[in-house]
């Protein structure tokens, strides 16, 4: 499954430039410091827009290729930012046997935008995940975190009027 980078806008604030940098710094000749520095990232930023990564990349001194190779690599990453309400559908083995494409579909139907996409007022975010580690729940659904389990194309909707 194929990250893709967002169109919204990127917007820095000094005060996160300044903890970028700082992290950074504090990684610069430390051995297996990519990983680190692209969690701290994420957690400063709330994802891995382009701008970050060429920051990364030049403060620790490798090229912009090998941040995304790793960063598109590992399912914690993200490349869009999350809208109000965070939207994800488990579309893993047992979650898509239980019918979760179906749960997927209802999710682009009801916010209006693809898996990976965020809506233009930034109200929704939805991702299409792999396995969550819920598979006794089967099929799963997160919203803002919150875990819904063997649930029902009729369900989505009220799930995610409760975020409203």
């Amino acid at each position: 499954m194929k990250k893709k980078m967002t169109t919204v806008a990127f917007v820095d604030t000094p005060e996160q430039a300044e903890k970028l940098n700082a992290l950074i710094a504090s990684y610069k000749n430390v051995e297996g410091n990519l990983m680190p520095v692209l969690q701290g990232a994420q957690d400063i930023y709330g994802y891995l827009p382009l701008e970050v990564q060429k920051t990364i990349a030049v403060g620790l001194g490798v090229s912009v290729s090998e941040v995304y190779g790793v960063a598109s690599f590992y399912a914690q990453f993200t490349f869009n930012p999350k809208g109000k309400v965070s939207i994800a559908v488990c579309l893993g083995t047992a979650c898509y046997v239980k019918g979760s494409g179906k749960l997927h579909d209802k999710c682009m139907e009801i916010t209006g935008i693809g898996a990976g996409d965020i809506s233009p007022d930034g109200r929704f975010s939805y991702d299409a995940t792999r396995c969550i580690g819920a598979c006794g729940l089967a099929p799963v659904m997160t919203v803002n975190g919150d875990v819904y389990g063997r649930i029902t194309p009729a369900d989505v909707e009220g799930i995610i009027k409760k975020y409203l």
